[in-house]
């Protein structure tokens, strides 16, 4: 019974001991992380973006920040941590070792008379006949009667002398730090024991396996549904119109799950009244326009209007319950909208390329979802290749006022960047009519803008020249630059209630053959991998190179120091096609901003092969081909561009197959660079 009690004490040992493993060190991470932020403003300080309320930190914010599920079961975990220490403390006692000199009250070595002595005291305080206390007739009988034993006994005293026992050799006793009654193992006890191991070693490791199995069956990487990705790759066509990327986008799984009530049906005909110039409706025919858009599935109907909504900035107009789904719904786009920049630049073509006009679609519609801005805001106007667009992102401004400014000459965008501050300020208070404190929200919002330069050089490593066959490394550095003097900094986006960071993506691209070479996501947000990196990078090709370890440290010193200045490398290798000159432009697209896009071009001259053997190694980056026997018709517009710029003028159906000019998986050189800035 005793070495049952005593397993019984060590069980809220052993919980806490395995409850204090994982938690104390997480804890731990979690705090250091926590004081490691840097509490640096990066965001939009412009009244708007104060409006929002998406970056106020009142009490009740602080609060819904640290309620977090994570944050509020690491709380309630130390909480029990708290009451096992209290526990232990107040109900453990140490295991006594039998002295029966200490229990008698004498000293070791003490003679018979002594010890019968100390007995007859002990037997008068608390002999059953004496004293009728419980306590004292069981520390009599299991304490003072077996001490006196121990003493006087011949063979009892002999145990203990040698083992310390009066009882003899005590072997090792092995327990259980389990409560009394699971340990029983008769009755109901039994089966409590039985189900808690079956639970705990059988049911709860199947029942996490089923469902990490099931989730991961369900989702990928980026928690975007393998049923989304298979509808964007079936919809995803190279000839994909700007204006035509919406529909695309809201086929989207998780926008189909997201359930249509009956209750919506009134709410959505008022946002469709709303919003229904944005829906490239036939106005000749605009009943049956009418009609044919209502026959659709209810959840893409519900997924385009909510997202009307938001590029229409009508939200307000939205019943609670809609409201909710749409939150949803502009949750889930930017990472359903990376999804689908990476169908379009899937390898599809012998070649291994990509398509560039859907994937400059997907940017652009990204960006007008991050800022609220209609998509016929894009339509060409005044020379500008972007329409009113870039303008209305920027606070207080309306189409009626980009109008204004136009009769002063500044009927683009770019322009308006480039004035000085104080012909600005004129501009905006005189000719626009905004207040002083309206004009420094522009300005704020302009000097959070990014202004991107592009650096690109393209050669074959260790050779003169480019000859068909090598394999080029294309060697970027991008530079981004503010007027606030930031590098990481968050988007002015007051009508996008999340938080969204900018990222930007490099395409090199040949736009007459609407090929993407090689592609790739650069972020500006976190130095420290951004260095790691280019350090790496340049370290692995100086290495190449024959490079000595001082002219290699030079160079990553070098690299450091960009990156740190604002700059970015992005490298990658594809293998030179055939014999001829190519024209190619280096997109450097951002997803949050409008106008804010780069372009370099690129001339390059492939070489006939004169060098001996081939260099023809697997290729390393996205240009590859990922799939092999994956056969699909490739649908191309009639009449090509040659240059990038929003087509959301012209909703031409572009379903006539047409052959494309065969390329090998592309090429670059060292030559020359022409940089140009988007209209």
């Amino acid at each position: 019974m005793g070495a049952s009690e005593e397993n019984s004490a060590l069980f809220p040992i052993f919980v806490f001991t395995i409850m204090a493993l994982p938690l104390v060190p997480y804890t731990i991470v979690k705090i250091l992380n926590t004081f490691s932020k840097k509490a640096m403003t990066i965001h939009c300080q412009c009244s708007v973006c104060s409006r929002s309320g998406k970056y106020r930190k009142s009490i009740f914010k602080r609060i819904s920040n640290f309620s977090t599920c994570s944050n509020l079961t690491l709380v309630l975990l130390w909480i029990v941590m708290a009451v096992l220490i209290y526990y232990i403390k107040h109900t453990s006692h140490e295991v006594k070792v039998f002295e029966p000199f200490s229990i008698l009250g004498l000293e070791h070595g003490a003679s018979d008379s002594d010890i019968k002595k100390a007995y007859r005291r002990l037997s008068i305080q608390y002999h059953p006949d004496k004293n009728p206390d419980p306590e004292a007739h069981d520390y009599f009988v299991e304490y003072i009667s077996k001490a006196y034993q121990a003493l006087t006994d011949p063979v009892s005293r002999e145990n203990f002398e040698k083992y310390g026992h009066p009882d003899g050799r005590q072997g090792l006793q092995m327990g259980i730090a389990l409560p009394p009654f699971l340990l029983n193992i008769d009755g109901a006890s039994g089966g409590i024991l039985l189900l808690g191991i079956v639970g705990v070693c059988i049911l709860l490791p199947l029942v996490l396996a089923v469902i990490y199995l099931s989730r991961s069956a369900k989702y990928t990487g980026n928690y975007v549904m393998h049923q989304t990705l298979s509808a964007y790759y079936y919809f995803m066509k190279p000839s994909l119109a700007p204006s035509k990327v919406l529909g695309v986008f809201i086929k989207a799984a998780e926008f189909m799950e997201i359930p249509v009530r009956r209750s919506d049906g009134e709410p959505l005909q008022k946002l469709f009244m709303l919003v229904r110039s944005e829906l490239n409706l036939d106005l000749k025919n605009i009943r049956q326009e009418q009609a044919k858009f209502w026959k659709q599935h209810p959840a893409l109907v519900k997924a385009e209007l909510l997202i009307q909504a938001q590029l229409t900035r009508e939200s307000k107009a939205l019943t609670p319950a809609l409201l909710r789904d749409f939150r949803r719904m502009l949750e889930l786009s930017p990472r359903l909208l990376e999804e689908l920049v990476k169908m379009a630049l899937l390898p599809r073509t012998a070649q291994g390329h990509g398509w560039l006009r859907p994937a400059i679609g997907v940017v652009e519609l990204s960006q007008n979802i991050i800022q609220a801005v209609p998509l016929s805001a894009r339509k060409v106007a005044g020379g500008s290749s972007e329409g009113v667009a870039p303008f209305l992102q920027l606070p207080h401004f309306s189409e009626a006022i980009v109008k204004k400014i136009a009769r002063k000459k500044v009927r683009t965008f770019q322009e308006l960047r480039d004035m000085t501050l104080e012909d600005r300020v004129e501009l905006l208070t005189q000719v626009a009519g905004l207040s002083s404190t309206e004009t420094k929200d522009v300005e704020m919002v302009l000097e959070m803008m990014p202004s991107l330069t592009v650096d690109i050089t393209c050669e074959t490593e260790g050779e003169e020249g480019i000859q068909e066959g090598d394999i080029v490394t294309m060697h970027v550095w991008i530079t981004l630059k503010r007027g606030s003097g930031l590098v990481a900094a968050l988007p002015h986006a007051p009508y996008y209630p999340f938080f969204k960071e900018e990222n930007f993506w490099l395409l090199l691209a040949d736009p007459v053959s609407n090929d993407v070479w090689i592609s790739q996501k650069v972020s500006f947000m976190d130095e420290a991998v951004a260095i790691t990196a280019a350090s790496k990078a340049i370290q692995e090709l100086k290495e190449v190179s024959g490079a000595s370890l001082k002219e290699t440290n030079a160079a990553v010193r070098e690299a450091v120091e960009r990156v740190k200045s604002g700059s970015r490398l992005v490298m990658g290798k594809f293998q030179a096609p055939g014999e001829g000159n190519y024209n190619l432009t280096a997109f450097c697209l951002c997803d949050s901003w409008i106008g804010c896009d780069k372009k370099t071009n690129l001339k390059i001259k492939i070489l006939k092969r004169s060098r001996a053997g081939t260099r023809t190694g697997a290729l390393s980056e996205e240009g590859a081909g990922m799939e092999e026997g994956i056969e699909e018709e490739e649908q191309e517009e009639e009449d090509e561009y040659d240059d990038y710029e929003s087509e959301y003028s012209e909703d031409e159906e572009d379903d006539k197959d047409s052959k494309r000019n065969g390329v090998v998986p592309a090429a670059g050189t060292a030559a020359a660079a022409e940089s140009s800035d988007n209209e």
